[in-house]
């Protein structure tokens, strides 16, 4: 695996409720880590937007994809341009077990394995490093005190506030009508000088938009 944690790690890490051991937004998760696959491969240039009457997504560059995580996706797209949501649709359910897997293997979150009534097994999930604590912090820097978020950063909180999701954070970061403002604009796209100056940072912006899409009006459908 990668030497840094993918985007679809983070993001699955900062769902993760240390105070139940429990992942927030289960019902939609395979959108948002669909998103943030499709996200991870526009950082590393690998797929490309194409504007017509939806809007679809195709491979870029050469090669295997920078992570065996992102390349069911990149091989998927590597037949045909599809649009977003087919994407989502296609690789987002199979994701959620290989992603928790890669972070436990990281040691960001521990698995323990254990028995109710010593039949019924059962499997806690609890912290085991300080990196949720640190991506916390930089999502609390944007939406609570203002600073303009990295791509990544941004990236990150259009996703949690895609599955809706931010107000069980609410003691690590308030929620108020402030905080929802700026979750929404990075949601819309508003990331700031990033999204002016970067082809990469205007891909993922599509994919979010995209996701959002998905997570919030398909399961209602």
């Amino acid at each position: 695996m990668s030497d840094e944690p993918l985007l679809v790690e983070d993001t699955l890490l900062l769902l993760f409720q240390p105070d139940s051991g429990t992942i927030a937004g289960e019902n939609i998760l395979f959108y948002v880590l669909g998103g943030a696959v499709l996200a991870d491969l526009a950082l590393a240039g690998r797929v490309e937007v194409e504007r017509g009457l939806s809007t679809r997504v195709r491979a870029a560059g050469a090669g295997e994809a920078p992570d065996p995580l992102l390349q069911p996706a990149l091989s998927s797209l590597s037949e045909k341009a599809q649009d977003i949501q087919t994407v989502l649709a296609g690789s987002g359910p199979l994701l959620r077990g290989p992603v928790l897997d890669r972070v436990v293997a990281r040691g960001d979150l521990q698995r323990t394995e254990g028995k109710v009534l010593r039949f019924f097994p059962t499997t806690k999930i609890t912290l085991a490093s300080d990196r949720r604590a640190s991506l916390i912090r930089n999502v609390r820097a944007a939406l609570v005190d203002g600073e303009e978020p990295s791509a990544r950063t941004a990236a990150s909180i259009a996703l949690l506030s895609a599955s809706g999701t931010l107000p069980q954070f609410h003691a690590e970061i308030p929620w108020g009508t402030d905080v929802y403002t700026r979750a929404k604009a990075l949601e819309s796209g508003d990331w700031g000088a990033a999204a002016a100056s970067s082809a990469v940072v205007r891909t993922m912006n599509a994919v979010i938009m995209n996701t959002v899409i998905a997570a919030t009006v398909l399961p209602r459908l």
